[in-house]
């Protein structure tokens, strides 16, 4: 056979294998309408907004414009020139009949002002009801009229695999929809949030996706999404949600409380390795997070925990590892009341413990001077890299009180206020009897001098 001859067979051969494939597909649906995504969608797309943002920035060109000690030196005003800068991202309706909207707190976060559009076009103006940095969940309130809600799902019983579907507003393009799997759960380590159990997802999310929903084929709420790998800048197809289960605990604290007072436990966990596991006689194959350590007085120590002790169960709920306890202990309040399973010697024990609030013996700031109103103050023993030193812990400050525009913001711990040291909240009281002129302070790992005129 010569060539032609060969080459035309294996044409005739390649059109018998795929013209049939492409005229088959119709028939192999028995004329029925396509699979498609188009009617959940159309009931759940009402549910997600734009969320436009603006916030008044500096214009000062030099950083000694920003000094305060040097405008007061010179006699410059207070008050700066500042312009508007603006932000966009997605969010989700989660109760229609209080106007309730959750997104991320990096959405809405410095925002002296937030819109939000809703899918039929109207732009109503957003209230910040809470926020909670940590897991990066923001609560936003609008005025609740011809509103739909999304139904939430139980996140806990996502599997890798699964398909999802991510809605939102990308580059400011309204109502884009992108589909992929689940990819992974329980992602943590990435460094984005303080508390991470992120959803993987190889659905596209990009700038403008944030806050917006990751929904399954039910149409139903699964996770927020939240952030990107993208190391040249563009989506590779790894995108991260906080799962809704975790953004659901935050929203109810905010509604229930105000806002989210975070308790502490008082052991550090780390994961199970397979040295550990033959150290500590655990059989192979076994699950949850060791205990490294504990801390004197603390609500573990109360309990009875060790160090060494396998925690199994939270509440009745499965403990994989450090992350899944670590993300269950975060969402709890203060004064909680928790029983931990724990493996120990070979044996099974539950303990019960209650979560300790961070900042029990503190006072209203108010007590020692009006101008600490707004902030909770207490004596700590400071250890950091500055070394051992009696001072006061900043504990929450609220927002645009007193204590926040003098300066303070929570985790400061004062050393001199007016130029007098202060070790106890007496010393502090006496220091500041005359008003408050000058406060020095660590923040971080820098000494920090605040002045007010």
């Amino acid at each position: 056979m010569n060539p032609i001859d060969v080459r035309a067979l294996l044409l005739a051969c390649l059109l018998l294998v795929v013209v049939p494939a492409g005229a088959a597909l119709p028939i192999q649906v028995d004329d029925q309408p396509l699979p498609s995504l188009a009617p959940m969608l159309e009931k759940i797309t009402p549910a997600v907004v734009n969320i436009s943002t603006v916030s008044l920035v500096r214009t000062e060109d030099h950083p000694l414009l920003r000094d305060p000690v040097f405008r007061w030196f010179f006699e410059l005003p207070r008050d700066t020139q500042r312009r508007r800068s603006q932000s966009l991202g997605s969010g989700v309706i989660v109760d229609a009949a209080r106007g309730h909207v959750l997104t991320n707190h990096h959405v809405i976060e410095k925002a002296d002002e937030i819109r939000v559009t809703t899918n039929d076009g109207r732009e109503l103006k957003a209230e910040l009801l809470g926020a909670d940095p940590e897991i990066d969940i923001a609560l936003l309130q609008i005025p609740a009229e011809n509103l739909k809600a999304i139904p939430m799902a139980d996140s806990s019983r996502l599997r890798v695999g699964d398909f999802v579907v991510a809605i939102g507003n990308p580059f400011g393009l309204n109502q884009t929809v992108t589909s992929g799997i689940v990819s992974a759960l329980g992602r943590s380590g990435l460094g984005i949030e303080g508390y991470e159990n992120f959803i993987q997802t190889d659905a596209s999310i990009n700038p403008g996706n944030s806050g917006g929903p990751l929904v399954n084929l039910r149409g139903e709420l699964v996770g927020i999404n939240t952030a990107i790998l993208a190391p040249n800048g563009g989506n590779v197809g790894i995108g991260f949600a906080i799962p809704v289960n975790m953004a659901e605990a935050i929203k109810r604290q905010i509604v229930e409380h105000g806002g989210v007072l975070r308790g502490v436990f008082g052991a550090t966990v780390q994961n199970l390795t397979p040295d550990l596991t033959g150290a500590l006689n655990l059989a192979a194959g076994s699950r949850g997070a060791v205990v490294s350590g504990i801390e004197s007085g603390s609500a573990a120590a109360r309990a009875g925990l060790r160090a060494g002790d396998l925690i199994v169960r939270l509440n009745q709920q499965p403990i994989g590892n450090a992350t899944d306890l670590n993300a269950a202990l975060a969402l709890l309040r203060v004064g909680e009341q928790i029983t931990l399973d724990v493996l120990r010697d070979g044996q099974t024990r539950t303990l019960r413990a209650q979560i300790a609030d961070p900042y029990a013996g503190f006072v209203d700031g108010k007590t020692i001077s009006r101008q600490f109103r707004g902030a909770r103050l207490g004596e700590v023993m400071d250890e950091s890299s500055l070394g051992a030193n009696p001072g006061i812990a900043v504990g929450p400050v609220i927002e645009d009180s007193n204590a926040w525009r003098s300066g303070l913001r929570e985790g400061d711990v004062l050393f001199q206020v007016n130029r007098i040291r202060v070790r106890t909240l007496q010393a502090l009281q006496d220091a500041a009897r005359d008003g408050v002129s000058q406060i020095k302070l660590r923040r971080g790992s820098r000494l920090v001098t605040l002045v007010s005129r």
